[in-house]
């Protein structure tokens, strides 16, 4: 079979989403669209505002196949090791041929050239970026100047192009690390690019056709009227998503971590120390905000610094309100995903699962196996911390929830 990857989020579903799975079938010609896709808890740092069986119920309804979960270990890190687990689950599965993701960009050979440089980590691009960041710089920030440097110095025909605005492109920033890491791993994945379009991905205003996901969180917390969103996601979800506001607990966002955030942090506030992403002294200022502040955005604006972005502080949080502390959670992220774990599936995915059982690498689970290893453990511990915020999921959902059957929405 002729299988295609995608990497996903869907926080929510919406009308870009089911553009790229159209794509992606039609640029690949492809027997089979399989997503990797975020739990409970995203990559900017914050709660799915649906649970994960709920995403993945829009996805299969939308021209998904088969939808894996991607480890909450990657899903709440940098792009870098997000996009890390999810090429190597992908590749480890055996049967994927192409990545096709989205991106301002588009122009694959030019994000292959950058990824190429970032993969390989030249020592004089090592020389510039040490350097950026003993100026107290941001990772981010330091990398793109020093590839700026980099691209100068070494008189590159990349160096005509615009680099700090294709680095600065959150879509284009993922599309590279997914074309790094896979150059990293040696994977023969044919990678694609499909120009973004619509709205851009921090854009808070909704458009007729093509809004954000940012936007849309923004509508439905405000409280507007979902109706108004029918031009920009697709019917089926639309009616997923007022089902989801009708019941008592409706949409799930930061400031509801806030209390346990707060109180964790009276209690345990030397734990924080040992999450993967803390360095310098910052678990100081961050433990200051949570005890003298009452809103999510709040403590994030008093914690973050130059080199500590918004985005970084933000997964900090979700990664203190799971228990990142509890684990070896810096290793954990550096190695290969170890197991795909299946969320929902249709017909066409029963027969890419049954291609996997001579093909994969790694374990394939459609419900929790007896023996769990400590990634897994993570995965069931975030859905446990995810039903004290949201009311419909129940604390052992990961055991009581079958995959979802698209022939049984």
């Amino acid at each position: 079979m002729n299988v295609t990857g995608i990497i996903v989020e869907y926080n929510p579903f919406h009308n870009g989403h089911k553009y790229h799975i159209e794509s992606a079938r039609s640029a690949t010609k492809c027997d089979a669209v399989i997503a990797v896709m975020s739990g409970n808890f995203v990559q900017r740092g914050a709660p799915s505002i649906v649970d994960k069986w709920t995403k993945t119920k829009m996805a299969l309804l939308n021209g998904v196949d088969l939808v894996f979960e991607l480890p909450v270990i990657y899903s709440l890190s940098s792009a870098e090791f997000f996009a890390y687990g999810a090429v190597s689950l992908l590749e480890n599965l055996g049967v994927v041929k192409n990545l096709c993701f989205g991106s301002e960009c588009s122009n694959i050979d030019l994000l292959k050239s950058i990824a190429k440089i970032l993969a390989i980590e030249p020592d004089q691009f090592k020389l510039f970026l040490k350097e950026k960041m003993s100026q107290g710089m941001s990772y981010p920030s330091a990398r793109n100047s020093a590839l700026n440097n980099f691209l100068l110095n070494t008189k590159s025909s990349l160096a005509k192009y615009n680099i700090d605005e294709i680095l600065q492109s959150p879509n284009n920033i993922l599309g590279i690390e997914y074309l790094k890491n896979l150059i990293r791993i040696k994977s023969n994945i044919t990678p694609i690019s499909i120009k973004r379009i619509g709205s851009s991905y921090n854009s808070l205003n909704i458009e007729q056709s093509f809004s954000s996901a940012s936007s849309i969180r923004n509508f439905l917390k405000l409280n507007g009227n979902i109706n108004d969103l029918s031009s920009n996601i697709p019917e089926n979800v639309l009616s997923i998503l007022k089902e989801v506001q009708s019941t008592g607990c409706g949409f799930i966002f930061e400031d509801c971590m806030v209390p346990y955030l707060r109180y964790k942090s009276f209690l345990y506030e030397n734990r924080i120390k040992s999450l993967p992403d803390i360095s310098e002294g910052i678990e100081n200022r961050i433990l200051r905000s949570l005890q003298n502040n009452y809103s999510y955005n709040d403590i994030i604006i008093k914690s973050k610094t130059k080199r500590y972005t918004y985005s970084r502080i933000s997964r900090i949080l979700c990664q203190f309100f799971l228990g990142f502390e509890n684990l070896n959670s810096e290793i954990l992220r550096r190695n290969i995903c170890p197991y795909g774990r299946v969320l929902g599936f249709n017909s066409t995915g029963i027969k890419v699962l049954k291609e996997m059982k001579n093909s994969s690498s790694i374990p394939i689970y459609v419900k929790i196996p007896r023996k769990i290893n400590e990634m897994l453990q993570l995965d069931i511990q975030s859905s446990k911390a995810y039903s004290l915020l949201n009311k419909n999921i129940s604390f052992n959902s990961d055991y009581l929830q079958s995959p979802i059957i698209a022939d049984q929405i």
